[in-house]
């Protein structure tokens, strides 16, 4: 164990370096779209990469493989498939979201309804990517600590350190190309674990008998925990398919067909590499007569391999979560400054302003995500936390404005505001305050809930207010979904 935990501090050390000298070969930003977007010059197979290590972080890595210990290949439906229906919905939308352009979601709401709903949904968007870059935080520090030997704290601060280093100097251009470098590395580490894994339970014919066993006939059952998943599919299907930072990406797309290859090419890549992310879970229950502390991933390095081939496994399970943290941290810090900074305090900031600002901004998001990560340690609570609130209070609002006209600011508004008072609520009831609630917090009851409550307020509010249809139907027509009544003409390519 000692040499293992040599091994991987030097291929932190190496790997660090790496990521340093790539930044700084990164040409300098400009402004701000070079800032967040990289100046809308980068291929789409690079976006399609940093897509795919923004999402493949720690709950693929290691969470799924030890739900996947203990539930079998039903375990496929807490991450993969909420994963494969919402990036099948963003390819849907890709080439509407490219069309509009906003620099975020804020801008593209106040474009389509009013100012007061898109300052609610930056609020939203901002506590969304801060409290989900804290549950990477969680896990990095739960991993360094157990392969470094370091305190909880030192491991947080150590594996945040090395993102918020490249993020603030890099930007977008920095992150997608860290994100390439630490794609590979993740994917080496994703294909030998899985070998490994499958080889040392003895093949799939392995992981049966084990099955057999452990007393769990359904384990290679793929429906079979579907019920447990339920939740997970919807609030995570929901929350991701609105996630900002792969909105960021898409509107980063050179064009609106790249914009469409991006989402396509990073569709078909999340199948197979849940799939075996899964089967090395489950291949830990041949290998395992019970849970190893840490999970399967970290005992299959310490136990079957090398020192220094677990020190890259290291490196590798190291890419997924900052890749994911990365892009969190400058989807939050880019709502930050864009929409707060530029649009509300300063109007007039000219380009150096606005860097600074980014900059601080990417302090800001950091600094606070550290301290939910030191507060709370749980990935699973933290990122229900996120999650929650941004389904139940923003996907009606935003969706629904490529396609109601009808739909008006009020609406946006009381449907926001709902989703927030009736996750606020729930929170805390959750907390272990004893209040009435309509369905179990966490449950599939009181997703669907919130989902239906939100819909009803921005029915509600939109029926009862004032429409504007000059400006609803100039924003459909520039989506290019339909044919807004009373716009003439085919819509131009936002570049």
């Amino acid at each position: 164990m000692e040499k293992l935990k040599l091994f991987s501090l030097g291929g932190l050390v190496v790997y660090f370096a790496i990521l340093l000298i790539v930044v700084i070969k990164t040409r300098k930003n400009k402004n701000i779209e070079d800032y967040f977007f990289a100046g809308r010059s980068l291929p789409f197979w690079a976006l399609s990469i940093t897509f795919i290590a923004s999402w493949w972080g720690a709950g693929s890595a290691i969470s799924t493989a030890n739900l996947a210990y203990e539930d079998g290949l039903g375990a496929f439906w807490y991450y993969g498939v909420p994963v494969l229906i919402s990036t099948a919905l963003l390819f849907a939308f890709s080439k509407a979201i490219r069309r509009i352009g906003c620099y975020t979601q804020g801008i593209m709401l106040e474009q389509r309804y009013n100012k007061t709903s898109a300052l609610l949904l930056s609020f939203m968007i901002f506590y969304f990517m801060t409290v989900t870059a804290a549950s990477q935080m969680v896990v990095v520090g739960n991993f360094f600590e157990m392969y470094l030997g370091l305190n909880y704290t030192w491991a947080v601060l150590l594996g945040t350190g090395i993102v918020f280093i490249y993020s603030l100097f890099g930007g977008f251009r920095g992150v997608v190309i860290t994100d390439i470098v630490q794609f590979i590395f993740l994917l080496i580490a994703v294909l030998c674990i899985f070998g490994v894994a499958l080889y040392t339970a003895g093949g799939f014919s392995g992981i049966t008998e084990a099955a057999v066993r452990a007393g769990k006939p359904e384990f290679t059952s793929f429906f079979s925990k579907f019920s447990n998943y339920l939740v997970y599919v919807i609030t995570f299907g929901a929350a991701w398919m609105i996630q900002a930072n792969v909105w960021q990406r898409i509107s980063a797309a050179r064009t609106e067909n790249d914009a469409r290859k991006m989402t396509f090419l990073s569709l078909g890549a999340y199948l197979p590499l849940y799939l075996m992310v899964v089967i090395t879970g489950m291949a830990g229950l041949a290998i395992y007569t019970k849970l190893p502390a840490g999970g399967i991933v970290p005992a299959i390095i310490r136990d079957h391999m090398h020192p220094a081939l677990g020190a890259l496994m290291f490196v590798g399970i190291c890419s997924a979560i900052m890749s994911t943290m990365d892009s969190l941290i400058n989807t939050g810090a880019l709502t930050l400054s864009v929409d707060f900074y530029q649009n509300q305090i300063n109007p007039d900031a000219n380009k150096k302003q606005l860097i600074f600002a980014s900059q601080a901004a990417t302090t800001i998001v950091t600094v606070i995500a550290i301290l939910v990560a030191l507060k709370v340690r749980s990935f699973l609570k933290v990122s229900w936390l996120a999650a929650d609130i941004i389904t139940t209070g923003a996907f009606i609002p935003l969706i629904a404005g490529f396609f109601w006209r009808r739909g008006t600011g009020t609406g946006a508004v009381a449907s926001m505001l709902t989703g927030i008072v009736y996750c606020s609520y729930n929170l805390i009831h959750t907390l272990g305050i004893n209040v009435p609630v309509i369905s179990k917090p966490g449950s599939t009851g009181a997703v669907i809930t919130g989902i239906i409550l939100s819909l009803l307020a921005y029915i509600g509010g939109s029926l009862l207010s004032e429409p504007d249809y000059e400006k609803a139907d100039g924003f459909i027509a520039r989506a290019g979904f339909i044919k807004a009544p009373g716009i003439e003409g085919a819509v131009t390519e936002n570049r």
